[in-house]
């Protein structure tokens, strides 16, 4: 507030302090200067800040600083002006006996009415928790190329707020809350790893953790397969964290989900296999509570799954729409929206955006801070505000709180957390990833990853046999050789980009969606008297009968 004069503070004899956070994230410009860091130790050294549109100086009291930073992201140089102004102190990973105390209170106190043989498990799955952690740090390091193994105590903790959604009914022993506790673990560190061999690692190292720590329990218990937590395994309306009993029950829920959705929306014709039903728990369960980042190359299905889940969730699929003059105002404007049904219409909001519909990089100064904290400055006009504050102000009453503006502005705040939720689908391919998860650190703090590996062999067979099965292709002994050489051929090109990468340190890439081209091209084929397959075409018989030649040619070419 302004004081006498040229004077500014707080009120009365407060005291101000500011809490920046991220200090070395400021990009350089081109002169290598950081124009807040200017700001900052402008005030710092002379205690003012010049008024650009009254040109007078303003002086600002009574205030302090408290910054904070990530050494592993930003910039890794602040001016030393600026430094000389603080005491400086390195917080380092917490100790054990820290860690016990602090997840020991929270499980304790959330399990002390579940069965004995689970709350007297409480300090061993602690235990087993940190010895995981502590093995997963040291086996998986950072590199250029996985940037994102970065392992903190936010993983630990999201490892463990995983138990705190079991319930009584559900988890009734000492082996289902170990099992629970499993899938938590590889849902926290596995679905970030990059790579089958890094995923086969973890496997090891998940299955000697729990061994180590719980030697007694049976395998065929708490190893059960598939172990898949998700908030619809009871039944669609039914949002109760439980765990499936067999993919046979998974696919009946998403079949049903998927034809309640192609009733509702424009149709999506998915092939639901394995890997395919088990991103979509994946994202129910991260879309429930908090924001995901889906990482994969182009076709792997990250936008069309998602919608599945987030119509399983119950939550509506907001996209932004890309035009030649789209800005960051018009993306302000977009999310300003979505807050407004997320927090005073109380609608279940999933917020996708792709890395091809950022055309500006400012467009990930405001996703930067919907995932940090939710909170974007400037999001609303002062009048906008008012009238949302107006809105949720009779809310606020009923729940029993004092309405002031403060008050008012947190619910309506805890309201756009607990239902907003984003989703980011990135692809791997490139630099850009990498550079903006650098520059902005919340892309991967703030968000559970889910990497999309490649379709394995029984996946692209069922694709195949989806895209094909119907069509006129002859014999029923030519039909199943088409179709059962379509994944041959992919997975055969996928292995040729390999080598091809060992010998001549060049990528070649190839996506879901090329098999996907390469069956939509069969379909069309369909509708002339031929069918092009892998460059040889395949003329079909009048009477549908394929000479014998022909599957000779086909079966060679498979061997081949």
């Amino acid at each position: 507030t302004k004081k006498a004069g040229k004077n500014y503070g707080p009120p009365g004899q407060k005291k101000l302090v500011y809490f920046v956070d991220d200090l070395n994230m400021p990009r350089l410009d081109p002169y290598n200067t950081q124009t807040p860091i200017a700001l900052l130790r402008q005030h710092l050294d002379y205690g003012h800040w010049y008024d650009l549109e009254k040109l007078q100086v303003k002086n600002v009291g009574n205030t302090q600083y408290v910054g904070c930073m990530n050494p592993a992201a930003g910039s890794f140089v602040i001016n030393p002006r600026l430094l000389r102004h603080f005491v400086t102190l390195s917080v380092g990973f917490p100790d054990k006996d820290s860690l016990m105390t602090i997840y020991s209170t929270f499980l304790n106190g959330y399990l002390k009415n579940f069965d004995p043989s689970i709350t007297e498990r409480v300090t061993k799955l602690i235990s087993a928790g940190l010895y995981l952690h502590q093995k997963v740090s040291s086996t998986f390091r950072k590199t250029a190329v996985k940037f994102h193994y970065e392992f903190t105590v936010r993983h630990v903790t999201n490892m463990f707020q995983g138990l705190l959604a079991a319930e009584r009914d559900v988890v009734k022993t000492g082996e289902s809350i170990v099992k629970l506790w499993l899938h938590e673990a590889t849902r926290t560190y596995g679905d970030l790893l990059m790579s089958k061999a890094d995923l086969s690692t973890f496997e090891q190292i998940v299955r000697t953790s729990a061994k180590k720590y719980f030697p007694s329990d049976k395998e065929e218990l708490i190893f059960s397969n598939p172990n898949i937590f998700c908030y619809f395994a009871r039944g669609l309306g039914d949002k109760k964290y439980a765990d499936v009993p067999d993919f046979e029950v998974l696919s009946d829920l998403q079949h049903e989900a998927l034809r309640e959705y192609n009733d509702v929306f424009s149709i999506m014709d998915l092939v639901l296999f394995e890997d395919a039903m088990r991103h979509v728990c994946r994202i129910n369960r991260i879309i429930e509570t908090g924001h995901a980042l889906l990482v994969g190359v182009g076709g792997s299905g990250k936008q069309s799954l998602s919608r599945l889940a987030s119509y399983i969730s119950g939550s509506e699929v907001r996209m932004i729409t890309i035009s030649k003059g789209y800005s960051p105002a018009d993306l302000k404007v977009n999310i300003a929206q979505m807050y407004v049904l997320a927090g005073q219409m109380d609608k279940r909001i999933s917020f996708m955006m792709t890395d091809s519909q950022i055309v500006d990089e400012k467009f990930l100064v405001f996703i930067n801070d919907l995932l940090a904290s939710g909170k974007i400055p400037d999001l609303f006009p002062p009048e906008e505000l008012e009238e949302v504050l107006g809105a949720v102000r009779p809310m606020v009453k009923a729940a029993g709180i004092v309405d002031t503006n403060e008050n008012c502005l947190d619910y309506f705040m805890s309201r756009v957390k607990a239902n907003l939720h984003m989703i980011l689908c990135f692809s791997p391919v490139g630099e850009a990833f990498r550079v903006r998860a650098r520059r902005f650190p919340a892309l991967v703090n703030n968000t559970m990853i889910n990497w999309f590996h490649a379709w394995p062999a029984n996946a692209l067979q069922s694709v195949s046999e989806k895209f094909l099965g119907d069509l006129d292709l002859g014999t029923d002994q030519v039909k199943n050789s088409i179709i059962e050489f379509m994944p041959f051929s992919f997975v055969a090109v996928n292995e040729a980009c390999t080598s091809f990468l060992n010998q001549e340190r060049r990528y070649a890439y190839t996506t879901p969606k090329s098999f996907l081209c390469l069956l939509y091209t069969s379909d069309a084929a369909d509708e002339e008297d031929s069918v092009d397959l892998g460059g040889r075409r395949f003329i079909k018989k009048k009477n549908n009968q394929e000479s014998l030649r022909d599957i000779e040619e086909l079966e060679k070419r498979q061997r081949e």
